[in-house]
């Protein structure tokens, strides 16, 4: 996969080369890049924004970098790739989406500061997407947290694919608690099911907590699930289990 960002702060995404995600370069399997599209601003003064025409506060980010910055991606890419723009406006991420972006080749991302975007830019993008109810400074912050959700789903880019298909949301519920050794530190335990050595009984207990989690957290996630004749029973011994008040 190749990523483009086009972003005023491309220092911003210098972590980006840590973890996974620099794993997935180290090993070929993401051709990474930012570009600073102040670099392409025609603009005397350098500068990349402007007032809004018929007044208002704050500062427009004005096409024409972004345009040629496109080109010069284009140009070298062979394709603008899948263009996305963070903007509060957008589609709330999430899981799924995440999963849907690892399927292309090339995606590339606008990122912005001030007030906001000139509309025009918005030609040239097909998916807006916002990480949450909420305003950051620049999209570069949102830009990363989509970024390092998709890559993970990049075929063998994590070094265990079952570490992938375990985590929370994966199977439309919260993941289960988790141990590892001491069995006992401090006085807390962990569950006796899970040194059994019965796969079965290990199965149906994480299966059962995975389902209280997701009731007592986040029971929204459950109110369109299909459940399962065993996913039923489970949530109705967890619910008996939890006392009024």
């Amino acid at each position: 996969m190749r990523i483009d960002v086009l972003s005023l702060f491309p220092e911003m995404f210098t972590p980006m080369r840590q973890s996974i995600v620099g794993k997935a370069i180290e090993r070929d399997h993401l051709d990474f890049s930012v570009t600073d599209f102040r670099d392409y601003t025609t603009n005397k003064h350098n500068n990349v924004d402007d007032y809004p025409f018929g007044g208002g506060a704050g500062m427009l980010l004005t096409p024409q970098p972004i345009f040629d910055a496109m080109d010069h991606i284009e140009k070298t890419a062979g394709d603008r790739g899948h263009v996305i723009l963070l903007d509060p406006a957008g589609e709330t991420f999430n899981h799924q989406m995440a999963q849907d972006l690892a399927h292309y080749d090339h995606l590339t991302f606008i990122t912005g500061h001030y007030e906001g975007y000139d509309e025009r830019i918005r030609t040239l993008v097909d998916q807006e997407i916002s990480i949450g109810d909420f305003v950051l400074t620049g999209g570069e912050l949102g830009a990363m947290v989509v970024i390092d959700a998709t890559v993970r789903f990049l075929p063998q880019v994590l070094g265990n694919q079952e570490s992938a298909d375990t985590d929370s949301f994966e199977n439309g519920l919260l993941e289960y608690p988790q141990y590892t050794r001491p069995a006992d530190f401090r006085g807390l335990t962990v569950p006796p099911v899970l040194l059994s050595g019965n796969h079965a009984k290990i199965a149906e207990w994480r299966l059962k907590e995975s389902l209280r989690r997701t009731y007592l957290r986040r029971p929204d996630l459950l109110i369109n699930r299909q459940l399962s004749p065993q996913e039923r029973d489970l949530l109705d011994d967890i619910k008996s289990e939890i006392k009024p008040g």
